[in-house]
């Protein structure tokens, strides 16, 4: 895969698992990254991580439910690196698990759509007349296997994963003569930090959903998202792309 030495990316909600993942990647292969997160702990501890040097990484505050927060969070960047290249929209929630839809909290509905869709919509409002200004780059956005089935009791979750493809596909339509690709992935379940802290039972039921028989490593999604976010998939956009051990295909 093409290195991406002189590439700034950004990518927010990388303060742990596949966010961290991602930014790992980018900065083995020379860009240098912005990660962004809303605990500040938890986001300089992953920079501490990640680059201790602080020479290739910025951590940043950011509150992808705010699209003030975004964009600041894109002029930072360019401040402090330069012209912006690459973005990853990763921030997103669950929210509440087994809840039936009548029964779902309406503000835990509002909760999800504007970290989850919202904050897809922002990253991109604010970061796409950044890129095309750089001269042109690639935007992958986070959905979900939620994104293409039907799971019962995270309905709010299921419908913004499902939007996020919707809004990569238009969004990838507008921008497809401006040098900008932008593509989704669809993982299913990850073996994130915060999967590793439940129940062995939980797990393996998890895992047993993947015709694979396991549950995705943080780094396979995180070099799909590489991929497509490098000149090797210079002809693919509009794209959603599933990172799911066969889950959609049963």
């Amino acid at each position: 895969m093409r290195d991406f030495t002189d590439k700034v990316a950004l990518v927010t909600g990388a303060s742990t698992g596949i966010g961290e993942a991602i930014a790992q990647q980018l900065l083995a292969r020379g860009a240098k990254v912005v990660i962004t997160a809303r605990n500040q702990q938890r986001l300089a501890a992953a920079a501490q991580r990640l680059d201790p040097t602080a020479e290739m990484l910025f951590p940043l505050m950011m509150d992808a439910r705010d699209p003030q927060s975004v964009q600041r969070a894109v002029e930072q960047t360019q401040a402090h690196f330069g012209p912006l290249h690459l973005l990853v929209n990763n921030a997103g929630i669950t929210g509440p698990r087994g809840v039936p839809l009548d029964q779902y909290p309406v503000e835990d509905w509002h909760g999800v759509i504007a970290t989850d869709l919202s904050g897809t919509f922002y990253g991109m409002k604010y970061g796409l007349p950044a890129i095309v200004a750089a001269g042109g780059g690639a935007v992958v956005n986070l959905s979900a296997v939620n994104g293409v089935v039907g799971i019962a009791g995270i309905a709010p979750y299921t419908a913004a994963k499902h939007g996020i493809i919707g809004l990569t596909r238009a969004a990838a339509l507008e921008f497809a003569n401006s040098g900008v690709r932008i593509n989704a992935v669809g993982p299913g379940y990850v073996d994130t930090p915060s999967m590793k802290a439940l129940s062995a039972q939980v797990r393996e039921k998890m895992a047993a959903a993947h015709p694979m028989g396991r549950m995705a490593t943080c780094e396979e999604v995180a070099k799909t998202v590489v991929f497509l976010l490098s000149a090797d998939s210079s002809f693919t956009t509009g794209a959603f792309y599933s990172i799911d051990g066969g889950y959609s295909a049963q």
